[in-house]
């Protein structure tokens, strides 16, 4: 089976995918010290909760955002794993796909395995929107091309930024609300409202901009954690796929065993 290791800002996501299907999957908080020793002892765990051993990987691919975390990452394969991992982006896995902008080197990982999965799962022009540390939304198109896009702050990112500059301002939780009522009568439900239906209407809002730039019909897919959460007062996105970066990864690992042979 293949390791898929996601290492974005905030978490670190580990998946056991086997002939494209995913098994199992754990996320740990990014920390750029964590060791490869500290990784195995807390995976080697989990493996054997999920009926799993070390033994059953044999094949790791590595994509990531943050490059000090690299380093342990690909130790991690080396020591416990005896297996050299595949690096997203470099080598025999460099980018499949056209990287039409004008600093193509600057397109994250995460973006471009986006970009790779929606378009081997549907067809035509694509708006992808991944709900992580940022909130992207990128232009997939019909023939795979990655096109440019938007980054905008994420959710928790925004709720993070307004508490600790506003003393009087309590942390509160991130819910889809009970009511569509935008005028809320307590300072929680006033802070809900302005993240949640103020996230919606800049969905809605960014997206219809960039049909309209495109000028032709585009398939949005949403990804990541809080894609569902707003999936319920909204009919943006056309499909929902939650482990999109995972299965980029694995395409891009059964390109690259191809290209090796």
């Amino acid at each position: 089976m293949l390791l898929a290791v996601d290492a974005g800002n905030t978490n670190l996501v580990f998946a056991l995918v086997d002939s494209g299907e995913i098994k199992a999957r754990w996320r740990i908080a990014t920390d750029a010290r964590r060791t490869a020793d500290q990784y195995s002892v807390w995976l080697h765990q989990l493996l054997e909760l999920e009926g799993y051993s070390r033994s059953d990987v044999d094949g790791v691919i590595i994509g990531t955002v943050v490059p000090r975390a690299l380093h342990n990452l690909e130790v991690l394969s080396e020591k416990y794993f005896d297996t050299t991992p595949v690096i997203a982006g470099q080598g025999r896995a460099e980018w499949p796909l056209q990287l039409d902008v004008d600093e193509p080197h600057s397109v994250g990982a995460d973006r471009a395995l986006n970009a790779i999965a929606a378009h081997a799962k549907h067809e035509g022009d694509l708006i992808v929107v991944d709900f992580g540390t940022a909130t992207t939304f990128d232009v997939v198109t019909a023939n795979g091309a990655y096109t440019g896009g938007i980054i905008a702050p994420g959710i928790n990112l925004s709720l993070d930024a307004l508490v600790s500059a506003a003393a009087k301002l309590p942390r509160i939780a991130i819910e889809a609300p009970d009511n569509p009522s935008v005028i809320g009568r307590t300072t929680e439900s006033q802070m809900l409202i302005g993240i949640y239906w103020g996230y919606v209407a800049m969905l809605e809002g960014l997206v219809a901009r960039m049909k309209a730039e495109l000028g032709r019909p585009a398939k949005v897919i949403a990804t990541g954690g809080l894609a569902t959460l707003f999936d319920k007062h909204t009919d943006v996105f056309d499909a929902i796929e939650p482990d999109l970066t995972i299965q980029g990864l694995g395409i891009l690992y059964d390109m690259a065993l191809r290209a090796k042979k």
